[in-house]
């Protein structure tokens, strides 16, 4: 009987030296890939950045011949400026979903849109502002106290 379970146990070690060895070199070899394509990726982008550097110098010299140096410059600016703008407003569109104009299509039944405040601004923050807590701390009762009365009886039991 040991020696049945001798053999199970060097089963087991070398079933999970295979299962292991296999794991990696699956991973290994997808890991591979993802770097091959994150490399492309970083290398177009690379090429497009200089691509677009030798569009404005060229913007900037050809408006140079007909302006000053400095305003070429400044136009050139403004328009990597809009353009920067420009896909800044198209990247926040499409973080924040799909946008429809029915309404009715974004809220699940029973819900409508806009019924409650937000829990968090919409910059992610945290809470705009401390929660206020509803009465004075260590106090049972919330600490609003025992009513005053209007019975002047009750004002003078006191004063005394």
């Amino acid at each position: 009987m040991e020696q049945l379970e001798h053999l199970d146990r060097e089963l087991v070690d070398e079933l999970t030296a295979v299962a292991r060895e296999t794991v990696r070199d699956e991973l290994r070899e997808q890991t591979r890939a993802k770097r091959r394509t994150a490399v492309l990726y970083a290398a177009s982008g690379a090429a497009a950045l200089y691509a677009g550097a030798a569009l404005v110098l060229a913007l900037g010299l050809a408006l140079a011949s007909a302006v000053p140096g400095w305003t070429a410059a400044l136009v050139a600016g403004v328009a990597l400026g809009a353009v920067a703008y420009a896909l800044r407003g198209t990247a926040r569109s499409s973080a924040h979903g799909p946008t429809t104009g029915n309404a009715d299509a974004l809220a699940p039944p029973g819900r409508v849109i806009g019924a409650h405040a937000p829990a968090f601004p919409p910059g992610g923050l945290g809470l705009m502002y401390p929660p206020m807590p509803t009465g004075a701390p260590g106090v049972p009762d919330g600490g609003t106290g025992p009513v005053p009365s209007d019975d002047p009886e009750v004002w003078r039991r006191r004063a005394r």
